[in-house]
């Protein structure tokens, strides 16, 4: 019967396979970062996924892993080496943080290479290795629990990350992805090997990727240890973000400086520069007192030609943290003392321009503004330099160069949302200072609205300033017919208070032209909207309409209680006249004169309404006063021409 005993043998791999996949189980079975999640039923390069545990949550954030087991010696150095298909490594490429395992069974130990640290290592060996049917891996690294939790913080910042990005894209409405995907920040993918992750650190703060340091904040952070003099670089990096009012977030700062003040006594790195990060860490969570306190201690370490460019930067921070507290004069001397130390330094020339801006000193401001030439367009510094030039240049009522640098101010507004707004606000505030102004606010109002479709606050100004060049300009080619199509169909859009005003304005144009028709149209919709004030115009327009029984209520409410003055009385008192209520209209012209002697209208009318009432010896006195008083005016011509005998 010994050829029943003839059974199938158990290959050598697959003892190895199962001491691998046992090793393996065990330590994740310790492990409360990953759990076994997945084996894949084929083997294409995988031979199992396992799942992030967040605090017993699980994640669905997932690591790709090729088990490997070999019973072959160690290398010299104590490495592990086998041999996989070049395949497999692609495969493995495709999905982030992948890695090979590997169970040495002489040493009983599990061994860990990254899928990205076998292609960097091919990439960077000079051979042509993208024909080889198979590539070595050589395990270095014991896979520990320590390992897996980095490789665990690591993946799931990164997937956070992407994820964010991508339910940003999808929720958002179409006409704002655009502005959602020039803001995102290109997803950084940093490796697990913390020397590699520390020299792309290094070289990306040295290059000014602030921004993209700080996204990358947690993903570095999980890679190196806290220990790690690399993890300056993104503390660093938060603390110029939060300078630049750009970081929000405050505890990551906070943390920030408590790492600085931990490596002042190691000697390791200059106290200076030490003193100098701490003092802007404090500025950034807006801690003036005690940034101060650690820019005058570091100003006593930086000395000599080596420092010179730091002690220029520390003295316009110091300068800066002084403003912030109110004492502008010694910001002021600390700003000088930075340029004393570095006359280009262009930090030093912005802030001393805003300084001189702020006392009205525009011209003296704009000389430190000329003066501002930024290494590197970082930050938006660029953009805020023009922004105030504008401001400069308009109080210097020079508009066409202020309209030169909107222009190109606006090249930025797609990157910076503060430029529109500000731009506009400039543009309302001295675009109807001087025709030049008006004229060159046109162009600017139409480039707005097209960016800003229906925008009630551009719509308004655009009409403004063509009601403004109107009335100071008459050389403009515009009709009052063509300008009220352009108005209704824009008006809807205005709010109401504000909608008031330029009806009423378009009222005055039409009064202009004569059209009390028209004019009275509009004042009416004015005084609808609004009330108040805007009801002298209406009651003026109704008087010359002859429709005094309409004006008289509204005129008195203005003369009585919103508008006292000579104006409105005047104009109840013609309201009266043309009603035939005589004592109530001269009563009303004697109020005129009380307010104001000297209103000539006033004295002749009051004069008119005496003689039609046929009381002639009134009215011959008070149009000799008239007379007397303002020879000059036509109606005295006019009297002394037609009614001779009521001036003896």
């Amino acid at each position: 019967m010994d050829h029943l005993d003839d059974l199938p043998k158990r290959h050598r791999n697959h003892a190895t396979e199962s001491k691998a996949e046992a090793a393996f189980q065990s330590l994740l079975s310790n492990s409360e970062e990953f759990v076994l999640q997945a084996s894949d039923r084929k083997d294409y390069g995988t031979d199992c996924q396992i799942e992030v545990i967040d605090r017993e949550s699980a994640t669905n954030v997932r690591i790709h892993v090729q088990l490997k087991g070999t019973e072959r010696d160690a290398n010299a150095d104590g490495s592990v080496s086998i041999e996989i298909k070049r395949s497999n490594l692609n495969y493995l490429l495709m999905q982030p943080h992948s890695f090979f395992a590997c169970y040495h069974i002489p040493t009983d130990t599990l061994r860990f290479c990254s899928a990205d640290t076998v292609i960097r290592k091919y990439e960077h060996s000079g051979q042509n290795w993208t024909q080889q049917q198979t590539l070595t891996v050589t395990f270095s690294e014991l896979l520990t629990d320590a390992r897996l939790k980095s490789l665990a913080a690591l993946t799931k910042s990164g997937a956070a990350s992407l994820r964010g990005m991508r339910v940003a894209q999808t929720t958002a409405r179409p006409e704002d992805l655009p502005s959602i995907v020039k803001a995102a920040r290109p997803d950084l993918h940093v490796p697990e090997d913390g020397a590699q992750a520390a020299a792309m650190l290094s070289s990306l703060y040295n290059s000014g990727a602030d921004d993209m340091i700080s996204s990358a904040f947690e993903k570095f952070a999980s890679v190196l240890p806290q220990d790690n003099d690399a993890l300056i670089f993104c503390y660093l990096a938060e603390i110029n973000l939060g300078m630049a009012g750009r970081s929000g977030k405050a505890a990551r700062i906070s943390d920030g400086i408590s790492y600085l003040v931990s490596k002042l006594d190691t000697g390791g790195l200059d106290a200076g520069n030490l003193q100098y990060s701490i003092g802007n860490g404090f500025s950034a969570l807006g801690r003036e007192d005690e940034a101060i306190k650690a820019y005058e201690i570091a100003l006593q370490h930086l000395t000599g030609d080596d420092g010179k460019i730091l002690l220029a930067e520390c003295y316009k921070n110091l300068g800066s943290s002084y403003e912030k507290l109110g004492d502008g004069e010694r910001a002021a001397e600390s700003f000088c003392e930075a340029l004393h130390h570095n006359p280009q330094l262009p930090e030093a020339h912005f802030a001393l321009g805003l300084h001189c801006h702020r006392k009205g000193e525009y011209e003296e401001a704009l000389e430190h503004f000329d003066n501002v030439v930024f290494a590197e367009p970082t930050l938006g510094k660029r953009s805020s330099v023009l922004g105030w030039r504008i401001n400069v240049f308009f109080n210097l009522g020079d508009g066409k160069a202020a309209f030169r640098e909107i222009n190109t101010l606006l090249s930025d507004a797609g990157e910076e949302a503060w430029i529109w707004p500000w731009c506009s606000q400039q543009v309302a505030s001295f675009g109807r200072t001087s025709l030049e102004n008006a004229r060159l606010s046109i162009p600017f109002w139409d480039r707005y609205l097209r960016a800003h479709p229906n925008c009630p606050s551009g719509l308004r100004e655009r009409l403004l300033n063509r009601l403004y060049l109107r009335s100071e300009d008459s050389a403009v080619d515009m009709t009052y017919p063509a300008f009220k199509t352009e108005f209704e169909a824009n008006i809807q859009h205005v709010r109401a208070d504000e909608a008031a005003y330029l009806w009423d304005r378009l009222g005055h144009w039409a009064q202009d032209n004569d059209n009390w028709n028209e004019a009275e149209s509009c004042f009416r919709v004015a005084y609808d909207l609004e009330g108040g004030h805007y009801g002298y115009c209406l009651g003026t327009a109704l008087n010359f309409l002859d429709r005094p029984e309409e004006s008289l209520p509204i005129l008195l409410a203005q003369a009585e209680e919103i508008q006292p003055d000579d104006m409105s009385y005047f104009q109840v008192a013609v309201a009266y006249e043309k009603l035939g209520r005589v004592r109530d209209s001269i009563d009303a012209y004697m109020k005129v004169i009380a307010l104001n002697s000297n209103y000539e209208l006033a004295w002749f009318n009051m004069g008119g309404v005496h003689w039609n009432a046929g009381e002639l010896e009134d009215a011959s006195r008070v149009w000799k006063t008239a007379v007397d008083r303002f020879p000059d005016h036509e109606l005295a011509a006019l009297l002394r021409r037609d009614l001779p005998f009521a001036l003896r």
